[in-house]
């Protein structure tokens, strides 16, 4: 039976929440334990799906089809553990179960309320594959205080309640602010957000403390006395240059010793830390620099593409080179020359999108790639968008374009060289999705199969024929168009097992140009760079060495 932890957060939101519960898990991985990772979110939504880049960063998928919060991406990255549908809810999810059961009649006609209908559908959630692994880690999303989160901490309440003595701890990050005027760390709003669990039912068993400064022993002394929890367990949790660096510094500040201590697991079996001190040494220790430029439409928030800059760096890794990622914004030069923006990167990464703003600028930033032998990966739109281009400058179908553009636009402007996905086969059955669907859950999501040429750039960088990768998509590149475009040299290198969905193309002559219709950067880890991350990092260093 599972060891459960809690992580809630409080005092302020975006203090790294979803890194610390990463770290810790990849902590008790290093000392022998399996575990699990799980993300509960507050808000309305069923899933992050349909919300804007903007509001709430990229969508990870995992590979039985979930959209799911970005904290997973941490949680897969660190702890190479596969997340699946049962590792993610919101409050969305909750009360549409929660509404259909009522529908049907489950709850013989009793008045629904969130206590206990709602808590007990979290509680149900949480127990999914207790006795799967020795320690699951549960971050609640939001903080301490919040309206929406209440139904959460309840549950939580709850479930410590109801199991048996030992079994549960909580782990509580807060925010240690310091004033410059009076040269202090303050605890006061430490002090604050743990009252605030306290008034709840929840009392912390470990506070992670985010500071800029060192934290003084008398602050943690005092930190302890006030919040009722053992000095040992108050641990200080700096900046850090790297994300990869905090398994090794939250154990040095006694983050893994103190949850086991808490669960009064002693002795402790040694941690084996091998594995992250080679990461750490691989980020510090570099030989020359590659410069690549994304070429996006949400390069304002930088956690909109956060799954693509990390395989970017484990690329690096994996090649000892330091990554200098640049966001360069589509929309900048979509009716302008592309080459002024992009001139002096050594490679050029398209990622994927939705809608048809910026579009122009990703079809001149192929174009600049494929016309001056520069590394060029297309991920998603950015495979479509390499298409369209070569549709227009090489295979000369002037008109080429997406149907997605079309649909928005509300009228007729191009040959559709992508068209709306209506049919694809997965597992033993045809899916079938009609224009007018509803957005939620709709695409192409999950892990399917390709298959790639033999002796093709991909094949040689995958070292094998037959690959499964993770996909986000609506619409897809039309197979009609295969032979014209292979006869002007770009080659469908790979396809679906049923060969009617191409999933890579690649430009024969080219040094290195590969558009991929899935999202390669889902499954890259620091310590298993994903291969096409790999190479399109060692293309870019052999760029910046013939500057």
């Amino acid at each position: 039976m599972a060891r459960y932890i809690f992580i809630t957060g409080g005092v302020v939101s975006s203090l790294g929440k979803g890194l610390a519960s990463a770290a810790l898990g990849a902590l008790l991985q290093a000392r022998g334990f399996s575990v699990r990772l799980r993300k509960l979110d507050p808000y309305l939504n069923v899933d992050p799906g349909t919300m804007s880049p903007f509001e709430h960063g990229e969508v990870f998928v995992t590979d039985d089809g979930a959209e799911t919060d970005l904290d997973l991406g941490h949680y897969e990255r660190f702890t190479g553990v596969a997340a699946r549908k049962t590792d993610s809810i919101s409050s969305g999810r909750i009360y549409s179960n929660v509404l259909e059961k009522e529908r049907r009649g489950d709850y013989l006609g009793k008045t629904i309320q969130v206590v206990p209908h709602v808590t007990n559908e979290i509680k149900d959630f949480l127990r999914i594959g207790g006795d799967e692994v020795d320690f699951m880690l549960c971050e609640i999303g939001g903080t301490v205080g919040d309206i929406e989160g209440l139904p959460f901490f309840e549950a939580i309440r709850q479930f410590i309640h109801e199991r048996p003595r030992g079994e549960c701890i909580l782990m509580h990050l807060t925010l240690l602010p310091y004033l410059a005027a009076s040269g202090e760390l303050k605890t006061k709003p430490t002090q604050h957000s743990v009252k605030e669990l306290q008034s709840i039912g929840l009392a912390p068993d470990v506070l992670v403390c985010r500071s800029e400064h060192a934290i003084p022993e008398r602050e943690r002394e005092k930190i302890a006395l006030f919040c009722n929890v053992r000095k040992e367990a108050v641990i200080p949790a700096y900046d850090l240059a790297s994300i990869y660096e905090a398994p090794l510094a939250y154990h040095g500040e006694g983050l893994d010793q103190a949850v086991l201590d808490a669960f009064q697991i002693s002795p402790a079996p040694r941690p084996d830390l091998r594995k992250w001190e080679d990461v750490v040494d691989r980020i510090r220790n570099v030989d020359g620099a590659a410069n690549i430029a994304i070429v996006g439409k949400y390069t304002q928030l930088e956690d909109a593409y956060k799954s693509i800059k990390e395989a970017l760096v484990h690329g690096g890794m994996a090649n000892r080179v330091k990554v200098n990622v640049s966001w360069v914004d589509a929309e900048v030069f979509d009716t302008e020359d592309a080459a002024p923006h992009l001139e002096g990167f050594h490679a050029i990464l398209v990622p994927g999108g939705f809608g048809e703003r910026g579009t122009e600028g990703k079809i001149k930033a192929a174009e600049f790639a494929r016309t001056r032998n520069i590394p060029y990966l297309g991920i998603c739109l950015g495979m479509q968008m390499a298409v369209i281009e070569a549709a227009r400058n090489v295979a000369g179908v002037a008109r080429a374009g997406s149907e997605e553009f079309d649909h928005e636009k509300g009228e007729k402007r191009f040959e559709p060289v992508v068209y709306h996905l209506k049919e694809w086969v997965q597992g033993n059955h045809v899916v079938e999705r009609k224009l007018g669907d509803d957005k939620g859950g709709t695409m192409r999501l999950g892990a399917y199969n390709a298959t790639l040429t033999p002796g093709s750039r991909v094949a040689d960088v995958y070292g094998t024929t037959k690959i499964e990768e993770r996909h986000r998509h609506r619409y897809e590149v039309d197979i009609r168009y295969r032979e014209k475009l292979e006869t002007c040299g770009l080659a469908f290198s790979g396809m679906s097992p049923d060969g009617r969905l191409p999933e890579i193309v690649e430009w024969k002559d080219h040094p290195w140009f590969i558009g991929v219709q899935f999202h390669p950067e889902l499954k890259s880890k620091p310590f298993d760079p994903h291969p096409l991350f790999r190479d399109f990092v060692r293309a870019a260093v052999e760029t910046s060495r013939l500057v």
